[in-house]
C-alpha cells in the first residue's frame, strides 16, 4: 500500500471546489479537510455579502465604516475555531461508521455548519443560556 501524506496533492483546494477528488475520501484527515474547507468557503461567502451590505450602508458613518472589517474578521475566525472542532466531530462520526463520504456530502456538511451558525446567531437561543 503506498504511503499517504497528511494532506496530499489529491486534496488540493481546487479538487475540493470542483468536487472531484482523485480517490475516495476515506481517512479522517481527508474528510475533516473537505468539510472544513466547505465550512470556511460558505462562511466567507456569507460574511463577504454581509460586509458589502454594511459597507454600502455605513460608508459615510465615522465609526460605522469599520464594521465590515469586523464582519470579515469574524468570517475567518469562526470557521478557524468552531468550524475546525465541528468538522472534526463530523469527520469522526463518518470515519467511525465507515460511511463512504462523497465530495458532495462534505459540501453539504460544511454549508449546513454555516447555516446553523446563522440560525443560532439570529435566534434568541443564546440569550436563554
Amino acid at each position: 500500500m503506498p504511503r499517504r501524506d497528511f494532506i496530499g496533492a489529491h486534496d488540493s483546494v481546487l479538487n475540493v471546489i470542483s468536487l472531484s477528488p482523485n480517490d475516495d475520501i476515506d481517512t479522517f484527515v481527508e474528510i475533516w479537510y473537505q468539510v472544513f474547507l466547505w465550512a470556511l468557503f460558505s462562511s466567507l461567502f456569507v460574511h463577504i455579502v454581509a460586509a458589502l451590505i454594511a459597507f454600502l450602508r455605513l460608508r459615510k458613518h465615522r465609526i460605522g465604516r469599520w464594521i465590515p472589517v469586523a464582519i470579515l474578521t469574524m468570517g475567518v475566525l469562526s470557521p478557524l475555531t468552531g468550524g475546525v472542532i465541528s468538522s472534526a466531530a463530523i469527520a469522526g462520526v463518518f470515519r467511525a461508521s465507515d460511511f463512504l463520504v462523497m465530495p458532495f456530502y462534505a459540501l453539504v456538511c460544511g454549508v449546513v455548519q454555516t447555516f446553523l451558525v446563522l440560525v443560532i446567531s439570529y435566534s434568541r437561543i443564546l440569550a436563554t443560556l
